[in-house]
């Protein structure tokens, strides 16, 4: 089982962001924080979590960094009896806000795994982007991490936009390489609604070329893909127990829960939360939803699919696959061979 915080708080809104998060409601933190206790509680009744140990609790956003350290110790000491021993706690976090103060008291509290908010070290790009840091505060961030003794610090970039060009990425990809990460996040750029970037035509560059070579790249430098947007030595437990299909808590305005059969949606107003932090919308899958969401998920990771999962129909596409060496079938279970066609391929198998 799985457990996800999220913190809907940021010190300003990136051009390309569409998650939820806000940047002028800064004095709602400390309500906040106090709500998602309250939540907590409710939901460890809920996923009767007495019977079964929490592997992994991932506090996104937003910018968790933006809440000052000590207001999370309220939330851990109510969770860590549930965290198994062997824990991964992972902290989303913004190089500008992270500071070494910061990151020691998150490690103190239980966090063992940081993963910044980086998206480039070009400092061009990241005011393009709308990133309130720059390459050496980044620098400086993950260098007090690994001061620290923590030793899983993963980082994200963004790529696709029309600042990029081979050189560029290549430069980004090389400081990458010399830092002390064990893993990598790669997401391409895409302009969702409700957006600055997304009324615009000049800041995607939807170049597969482009895209292939650099997902090629970060391979060649050593990060294994393991996930359609994720590379590494280390492969976060928390991503693939998503595509693994655990059940997940989810606390916070905007989280999602997943138990069984059923998906839980907290309200995306933090004023809303905070006046009720147990009303959500609850979502009923039936089967056929479950089915299909394990075949988009396997196909999308190393996970693979189990070959019992598929139908008689399904097993025929399947096969046609396999011989057109799209798919690969190892010890009963199918794998992906080229994540860029994960849906294409999705598709076909159910259609």
């Amino acid at each position: 089982m799985l457990a996800y915080l999220h913190i809907p708080f940021c010190d300003s809104k990136c051009h390309y962001c569409a998650f939820n998060s806000y940047e002028n409601k800064g004095t709602l933190k400390q309500n906040y924080m106090q709500r998602i206790t309250q939540q907590l509680r409710f939901e460890l009744e809920k996923f009767n979590a007495q019977n079964q140990s929490i592997t992994s609790l991932f506090i996104g956003g937003g910018t968790p960094s933006t809440i000052t350290a000590s207001w999370y110790e309220p939330f851990f000491e109510m969770i860590t009896p549930y965290l198994s021993g062997d824990a991964e706690v992972t902290s989303e976090a913004n190089p500008h806000s992270a500071t070494k103060e910061w990151i020691q008291t998150m490690n103190s509290l239980g966090v063992n795994r940081l993963s910044f908010g980086v998206q480039s070290f070009n400092a061009d790009k990241l005011a393009f982007l709308g990133r309130n840091h720059t390459p050496k505060i980044a620098l400086q961030a993950i260098e007090n991490v690994s001061n620290l003794g923590i030793q899983n610090i993963s980082l994200d970039l963004i790529y696709g936009t029309t600042m990029d060009t081979p050189s560029l990425l290549k430069e980004d990809l090389t400081i990458v390489s010399s830092l002390p990460i064990n893993h990598l996040s790669a997401y391409a750029l895409t302009l969702e609604e409700e957006t600055p970037f997304y009324t615009r035509n000049d800041v995607a560059n939807g170049s597969e070329e482009l895209a292939r070579n650099f997902v090629g790249q970060i391979i060649e430098s050593g990060f294994a893909q393991y996930e359609i947007s994720n590379f590494g030595s280390y492969q976060s437990r928390h991503n693939k127990g998503y595509w693994e299909h655990q059940d997940y808590l989810g606390i916070g305005a905007g989280a999602v829960g997943f138990l069984k059969n059923r998906r839980f949606y907290p309200t995306k107003s933090i004023e809303e939360y905070i006046a009720n932090p147990l009303a959500q919308e609850i979502e009923e899958l039936n089967n056929e939803d479950l089915h299909i969401e394990r075949i988009f998920l396997g196909l999308r990771s190393v996970i693979g699919i189990s070959l019992e999962h598929f139908s008689s129909k399904e097993m025929q596409r399947v096969k046609i696959l396999i011989e057109e060496n799209k798919l690969t079938c190892k010890d009963n279970r199918v794998f992906n061979n080229d994540y860029f066609l994960s849906d294409e391929i999705a598709l076909f198998i159910t259609q």
